[in-house]
């Protein structure tokens, strides 16, 4: 079996609750990470969202989170997206992106080729966003939402902007 999937195999010298015990992920352990994304925010506010993570460092750009269930295939977290809040519109080539939203509403944008598109997500509403094809969000309404996310990749590559969107511009620092 390859090093990838090594977090599979209980260790002999654990029992099986502590070796699941490593595989949950407690809310009351999570906490939001406003600084995930900070590099959007520091651009401009309104970029200003949290991730919460529970298996793997998702996309955003943290290289390592020891408070986290190992990831073998995907990641997951929670994004809390502030009343107003955007999520710029970006891709990712290698992975599914899939958004599920736990609380309020959000305005999602789609492009592909030129062709655009959008729909609103609602409170358990779930899009499952291919790679190579551009998303975007804006929480259009007054209260804060909340969407759980999950990438298909275990460590994704971090995600690209459009060339003229200024964010494509700024170097960004792994965390």
């Amino acid at each position: 079996m390859s090093e990838t999937f090594a977090t599979w195999i209980k260790p002999e010298d654990k029992s099986l609750a502590d070796f699941m015990e490593g595989r949950i992920a407690r809310k009351e352990e999570r906490t939001y990470d406003f600084n995930a994304l900070k590099f959007q925010a520091d651009y401009d506010p309104k970029y200003r969202r949290a991730q919460m993570r529970y298996m793997g460092t998702g996309a955003a750009g943290v290289t390592s989170d020891s408070n986290t269930v190992p990831a073998e295939h995907f990641t997951f977290s929670n994004m809390v997206l502030p009343a107003g809040c955007e999520g710029p519109l970006h891709l990712h080539e290698d992975a599914e992106e899939v958004f599920f939203m736990i609380r309020g509403s959000i305005r999602l944008f789609l492009e592909l080729n030129g062709e655009t598109c959008e729909t609103i997500l609602k409170e358990r509403d779930l899009v499952s966003v291919p790679p190579g094809i551009y998303r975007g969000l804006h929480n259009y309404t007054q209260e804060d939402a909340v969407m759980a996310v999950m990438i298909g990749n275990p460590k994704p590559e971090i995600p690209t902007y459009p060339a003229d969107h200024p964010l494509a511009k700024i170097k960004r620092e792994k965390m």
